[in-house]
Formats: C-alpha cells, sequence, structure tokens
C-alpha cells in the first residue's frame, strides 16, 4: 500500500463533506428554484450562513480539543455568522445592501479559501482545490457586486452558483481526504500487525 504523509489529511474532511452538501442543496435551490421574494431569498440565505457558521464553531470546538486547526474554523464560523447577522439585520428591505454584503462574503470566503490553500494546506491536490475555489469566489463576489443592473434574483442566483461551486470543490476536498485518512489507518493497522507477527516467530 502507498505511503501517505499523515501531515497531508486534513482530519476535519468529516466536516467538509457536511458543508459541501449543504452548500450544493443551496446552490441548486437558489439556482433553479422558483423563488421570486427577494425577502425570502434573503432570509434563506441567512439562516444558510448561520448553520454554515453554527457547523463551523462545532468544528473549531472539535479542533481545539484535539490542538489541530482550530484557527481556521475560527475565521470560517465568524465570516458566515457576521454575514447571516448582517443579512437579517440590515439587508431585507435594501436590496443594494443586501448585495454588498453577499458580494463581500463571497469576497472574503474566496479570500480565505486562497489563504488556507497556501498557508495552511500542504497536500498539493487540496491546495489546488481550496486556491481554485477561492479564485473563484474573488471573481464571482466582483460579478455579485456588479449585478446591480439586472432583476433583484439575478445576482442572488450569482451568489447559488458560487456555493454551488463551493458545494462541489468542498465534497471532493472531504473524500479526498476522507480516502487519504482510511487508507493511512488500515497502513497502521498492518504495521502493528506484522510487528506482532514478527514478535510471535521470534519466541
Amino acid at each position: 500500500m502507498a505511503h501517505i504523509n499523515r501531515r497531508y489529511i486534513d482530519k476535519h474532511w468529516s466536516v467538509f463533506i457536511f458543508r459541501g452538501l449543504m452548500a450544493a442543496v443551496f446552490g441548486i435551490i437558489t439556482l433553479f428554484g422558483a423563488m421570486t421574494d427577494f425577502e425570502i431569498m434573503i432570509s434563506v440565505v441567512s439562516i444558510f450562513l448561520l448553520i454554515m457558521g453554527i457547523v463551523d464553531s462545532i468544528s473549531a470546538l472539535y479542533a481545539s480539543v484535539k490542538k489541530h486547526g482550530w484557527l481556521n474554523s475560527v475565521i470560517d464560523a465568524l465570516i458566515d455568522i457576521a454575514a447571516a447577522l448582517s443579512l437579517l439585520f440590515f439587508a431585507k428591505d435594501n436590496i443594494v445592501v443586501g448585495l454588498v454584503i453577499i458580494a463581500a462574503y463571497t469576497i472574503a470566503s474566496g479570500l480565505i479559501d486562497i489563504f488556507h490553500g497556501f498557508l495552511s494546506t500542504v497536500d498539493p491536490t487540496d491546495r489546488f482545490i481550496r486556491v481554485l475555489t477561492g479564485m473563484l469566489g474573488c471573481v464571482m463576489g466582483v460579478v455579485i457586486l456588479n449585478a446591480g443592473n439586472f432583476e433583484m434574483m439575478t445576482f442572488l442566483r450569482f451568489f447559488g452558483a458560487y456555493m454551488l461551486i463551493v458545494g462541489v470543490t468542498s465534497l471532493i476536498y472531504g473524500v479526498h481526504n476522507r480516502s487519504q485518512d482510511i487508507e493511512d489507518k488500515t497502513a497502521r493497522k498492518q504495521v502493528v500487525r506484522k510487528k506482532k507477527t514478527k514478535k510471535i516467530s521470534k519466541r
């Protein structure tokens, strides 16, 4: 079995799979759903981001106990929760404010992904996924910010497209790390078995 560098494995792969599923479902609903009420859609986005923030907060608590990668989860949670609360309190009756908040969140998320990709991710595949997602987030944020000339729901659909991209890439990231984690555990079990076999044979 191929050797897996344990530094390459992100132990939070289950969080990425869960976030990926949520983001993908939300993206599909936003892109292809029949909702046309701006206030309802803003509420849906707020609730979605709040749930994402709660998931990241739980991940941060778990990671702090394990002393591994907790700061990344804290940053993600703060961005998600700040955007959710801003939308709930400031954007329900103002399309422009909603557009600016969502665009700012998308750009900030993109920059954070780029930051994580270059500074906190070791595996080349994971780094490529995070950086690519981050670059797309920055581009999509600028697109959303300049979508004011379209119909009021159009820029939310741009955000839905970004969330769909985040969902797919998060699932790929999570599944990739899960397979590495399983392979590493299997390899370690084989090493333990070999050591036990050698001890028995020596006796």
